[in-house]
């Protein structure tokens, strides 16, 4: 049955966005201001170990509720309506066209026997949803509707882990959604206000490297890449012979040798920068297009030294680690050194909160 307001429910309480990857669990929470303007109110990050989550899955459920009990209580925050995303490998979606004017319950009946096509469960197995996208652009009279279906267990187990830290679920949403929502408002800060640009989105995440190609709100192509900030890690445990943890602590404080830059960095920027170069080229041959207008980097490993300029050599485009904190005010339990300099981590966190806004 659909459950109306699994993965695309709306909502203007109080609400926290908490992205909940591989190597960390992040919250967002952002208000309004008088005029209107956006008001980061607060952010935190709290890391988890190797192998709590796997592949979007969650391994160590126990361990992963503790360290998200950590993370709200650092956060200092009241709010206890959450919006948690799930991978995209997790959720299936298909935009499907149907006639204008139907009812609620017209749609529900028709989207029920539209998605036994598109979905390879029984559907007693799938949280299902959907929401209206707008008017066709092909077929006049008719709106374009996006069904959104996972497996029960998956939503379940997002839901459960909120419940077990004193949260609500209120909206489970996918994360490549709540990213692009958070990014269309830097998009929008670009020439022309963002429109007819072509921009590579990039999120460099601690095992996978994830690309989005967007254009005018548009998908028009996505890719993962096992690649990602882990590998700075190793390294830096192979060099040095530092615990895991003890690498993972001093990578994020700026804490280690002065040969860093030289032995460990910049090698790595420079297979990074590749790896970009490499997911651009499976775009161009794999697509009508052969040019980007704008590369943007998001992610822990977004803000490495050096590593914009060398895509941009790379690639021979311009490039920009986005901070989805621009432009909002900040409130004043932010500590503000913090937030920058871990600010292109909080992408998918801000687009789950800002989810808070869209009516």
């Amino acid at each position: 049955m659909i459950s109306a307001g699994s993965l695309f429910s709306r909502q203007s309480a109080p609400l926290l966005g908490i992205d909940i990857s591989s190597s960390s669990v992040k919250l967002v929470e952002l208000g309004r201001d008088k005029a209107g303007s956006l008001v980061l109110e607060r952010c935190a990050i709290e890391p988890l170990e190797r192998g709590w989550i796997m592949d979007g899955n969650i391994e160590k459920f126990d361990e992963v509720a503790e360290a998200l009990r950590r993370l709200v209580k650092k956060s200092g925050t009241r709010t206890k309506n959450v919006a948690l995303a799930l991978p995209p490998s997790a959720v299936i979606t298909k935009k499907i066209t149907l006639p204008a004017g139907m009812t609620d319950q017209e749609l529900e009946v028709q989207v029920e026997s539209e998605a036994n096509q598109y979905i390879p469960f029984s559907l007693d197995e799938v949280s299902l949803d959907f929401c209206v996208i707008g008017p066709s652009k092909n077929s006049p009279g008719d709106v374009e509707v996006l069904i959104a279906a996972s497996r029960k267990e998956k939503v379940q187990d997002r839901q459960g882990l909120a419940e077990a830290a004193g949260l609500k679920a209120a909206i489970v949403d996918i994360e490549s959604h709540a990213s692009r929502l958070a990014a269309s408002r830097l998009i929008e800060a670009l020439p022309s206000k963002g429109v007819d640009t072509m921009v590579a989105l990039f999120e460099v995440g601690a095992l996978t490297t994830s690309m989005q190609v967007i254009r005018n709100d548009e998908v028009l192509y996505d890719r993962d890449q096992a690649f990602g900030g882990a590998q700075l890690t190793q390294l830096i445990v192979r060099q040095y012979g530092f615990s895991a943890e003890e690498a993972e602590s001093k990578k994020r404080n700026g804490d280690l040798p002065d040969d860093y830059s030289s032995t460990v960095l910049r090698p790595f920027v420079e297979s990074l920068s590749q790896e970009i170069g490499r997911a651009l080229q499976f775009f161009f041959t794999s697509t009508p297009h052969n040019r980007v207008d704008h590369i943007m980097l998001a992610g822990g490993s977004a803000p490495l030294q050096g590593l914009t300029d060398a895509v941009t050599q790379h690639t021979g485009f311009p490039c920009s680690v986005l901070n989805p904190f621009d432009g909002m005010e900040i409130g004043s339990s932010v500590r503000m050194k913090k937030m920058v300099r871990e600010a292109p981590s909080y992408l998918t966190s801000c687009g789950l909160a800002m989810r808070r806004f869209l009516q």
